[in-house]
């Protein structure tokens, strides 16, 4: 199956899979202590892009996002390659958001005016938490002063900055979670993407879970953290507008809601992602075989699978009840015999009357205590 636009409008994620040290909750591709492979990476990143463009021509890029891995650690002259090459074979006359993953400890204060120049113009901070030694048992590598000058130095390049926190941290309580985002709403910053620690299999962490070795925090205390946090980020100004996401007005991410309204997107590079509209595909997640298979002019997809009517609907009741303007009621109820509609109406009631689901202007949407179940108010709805 082949990635097939419909339009020639399609925003892009390029995948930068190297990272300084590999964090020990991380289920993600990331690849430490792999330096001597980032040329040849970047020359398959190259090719792939090389590709994609002799097949659909000047594609419109109204965002671009370059994720990792640890972006911030490809060298300047190979990333400025990369700008070079999207602007010159696709139509870059609408990128309105550019972002770049960056992580404290990891970026010269000379990098941000180069990034700034070739055209980033948003900057994501994986800070995470605010105390070093919680982090470095994790194996997260980074300090309270890197945070602080990243920053400082950041925010006179940068208009546009989010920062990456987590809740849930082992040896994190209630009072420093507090404190941490106290501190947070101080920073120069228009973006929060709050996210709740996940124990995912085969990592690190999941053993040392399993062993008895790291104790994670009492699910109550994580959920009545996490409605603390959506009041008092609310208070400061930090609207949310998304299960994990709180930004100032006018500063919400464009290249997340490419995904959540299901618009297409071309994933570049190592186990990227891509989604046409009706189909999901996915590279190859070896690093020799993904160089190997591009270097030869194959397509690097390992994975595609074409969305049935009911995968579609399912995808979209689940991503618009993520965010806080919640999905249409009719769409909920479309295409369901009598009986169905009669169930799905009384779990709607049962859920509003628990004060889980709001009604309201011909929508269904979560409340703050809703959004800290919503996987299993979804799960019923559907």
């Amino acid at each position: 199956m082949q990635f097939t636009l419909a339009d020639t409008v399609c925003s892009f994620y390029i995948h930068w899979p190297f990272c300084r040290s590999r964090c020990s909750y991380c289920p993600f591709i990331a690849l430490a202590c792999h330096e001597q492979y980032m040329q040849k990476y970047h020359d398959s990143l190259m090719l792939e892009i090389d590709a994609f463009a002799d097949l659909y021509g000047k594609c419109i890029i109204p965002t671009l996002y370059i994720g990792g891995g640890t972006p911030s650690t490809w060298p300047d002259n190979l990333l400025l390659d990369m700008s070079g090459k999207i602007r010159s074979v696709f139509c870059t006359n609408r990128l309105d958001e550019v972002t770049i993953e960056v992580n404290p400890g990891t970026v010269r204060d000379n990098q941000l005016c180069m990034w700034r120049k070739c055209g980033i113009n948003r900057l994501s901070i994986g800070v995470q938490y605010g105390d070093s030694n919680i982090l470095a048992a994790l194996n997260r590598l980074q300090t309270e002063e890197d945070v602080t000058q990243l920053l400082l130095h950041a925010s006179k390049e940068f208009d546009n900055i989010s920062v990456d926190i987590m809740l849930g941290l082992p040896g994190v309580d209630k009072n420093g979670w507090i404190s941490f985002v106290q501190k947070v709403v101080s920073w120069p910053i228009k973006h929060i993407s709050l996210y709740c620690l996940m124990v995912h299999e085969q990592t690190p962490l999941y053993y040392k879970v399993k062993r008895g070795d790291v104790k994670i925090p009492d699910e109550g205390l994580i959920a009545d953290l996490y409605r603390w946090s959506i009041d008092f980020l609310g208070q400061h100004g930090f609207f949310q507008y998304e299960v994990s996401n709180f930004a100032r007005p006018g500063y919400e991410s464009q290249h997340n809601t490419v995904y959540w309204d299901r618009k297409p997107y071309k994933g570049f590079g190592l186990g990227a992602c891509s989604f046409d509209g009706n189909s999901r595909f996915m590279n190859e997640k070896n690093l020799m075989r993904y160089m190997e298979t591009v270097e030869q002019k194959k397509d690097p997809t390992t994975f595609s699978e074409l969305l049935s009517a009911d995968d579609i609907r399912l995808e979209t009741i689940m991503l618009g009840l993520r965010r806080n303007k919640g999905i249409c009621y009719n769409y909920l109820l479309k295409g369901l015999s009598l009986e169905r509609r009669s169930i799905l109406e009384e779990k709607v009631q049962y859920f509003c009357d628990s004060n889980l689901l709001l009604v309201e202007d011909g929508f269904v949407r979560l409340t703050p205590a809703g959004f800290v179940v919503e996987q299993e108010i979804i799960a019923e709805l559907v």
